[in-house]
């Protein structure tokens, strides 16, 4: 296989809580009380919902709030992905992809591995520019059982109660994530820092009506079932680790500027035109420290 080359579950469209509008002449993000499953097809007014859109809004009363899913892996890591991530608005490739430990970041010498610091103290951070980024992909329909839908945020709550119920799901079942019967619910809660105004995120439950002992009984069934069938969960969990780890920055190339544009919009132009020069520079406009300073002087602008 090319070398490089990234490798993710095929996906066959999109899961949003959220969407870019117009405004003042420009494209801002606007985040939505619901989701919306789009296809991966766009016109001049945004993507196009996807046939399973209207199918389950049928089912919901207009309001979309769940969706019934299937894991494609046992591995809550497989199906849940999620980074630092570092953008270059321009192009919308990534510049630095890192875990809070160590970071995968390009310079003038190629791809580095390099200290992660975390945003809130790396210097090329600045104003949301880095961001915890996730990636969620599940299977909607039988018609393709190897298909998946991608559910992308920066969400620190979407990603933090995702991680924590797969792992939980996983643990419970004897590690049979991909046999349960689950949904993504829509959920809704005010902060402080929200100013009281409701702020949506993303869980994963079980299905309506299904208790823990139904779903875990159910789920083994299902797997023995396979089994038997000569289905094996075990190989395709080794070839998808396979296919993420065939590039260093495992982010397809495609539709990546839509990503920037919905999930790292630029706040005012000064702080555009303020880090765009710090990307070039590959440094920050202000002191910094020690381990800052490090990083000043191994890393250079990516060209």
């Amino acid at each position: 296989m090319i070398k490089g080359l990234t490798i993710t579950p095929p996906v066959l469209g999109r899961i949003s809580i959220g969407r870019v509008i117009q405004k003042d002449g420009k494209r801002l993000p606007a985040k939505d009380d619901q989701f919306t499953i789009t296809s991966q097809v766009q016109n001049k007014d945004g993507w196009i919902n996807h046939p399973l859109d209207a199918k389950l809004r049928e089912k919901n009363d207009g309001k979309l709030r769940q969706i019934p899913v299937r894991m494609l892996f046992n591995d809550p890591t497989l199906n849940l992905r999620a980074e630092y991530t570092l953008f270059d608005r321009q192009t919308g490739r990534p510049l630095c992809v890192g875990d809070g430990e160590f970071c995968q970041r390009r310079t003038n010498n190629g791809v580095e591995t390099l200290p992660c610091p975390s945003p809130d103290r790396c210097p090329l951070a600045q104003g949301g520019a880095c961001k915890p980024y996730g990636r969620l992909y599940v299977n909607l329909s039988e018609d393709d059982e190897l298909g998946t839908f991608i559910f992308r945020t920066t969400g620190f709550n979407s990603i933090r109660t995702l991680a924590a119920r797969l792992s939980y799901f996983a643990a419970v079942s004897g590690n049979k994530l991909s046999c349960l019967p689950l949904q993504l619910t829509l959920r809704g809660k005010s902060t402080t820092q929200s100013y009281r105004t409701p702020i949506y995120f993303v869980d994963l439950t079980l299905r309506d009506g299904v208790t823990l002992k139904d779903a875990v009984q159910h789920a083994r069934a299902i797997d023995n079932e396979l089994s038997e069938h000569g289905f094996d969960q075990a190989a395709l969990e080794e070839a998808a680790k396979g296919g993420y780890s065939n590039s260093c920055f495992e982010v397809d190339s495609d539709g990546l500027l839509d990503v920037v544009e919905e999930f790292y919009p630029v706040e005012t132009e000064d702080v555009s035109r303020t880090q765009q020069g710090n990307y070039q520079n590959g440094l920050a406009a202000q002191n910094v420290t020690s381990i800052e300073q490090g990083l000043r002087k191994s890393v250079t602008a990516v060209s």
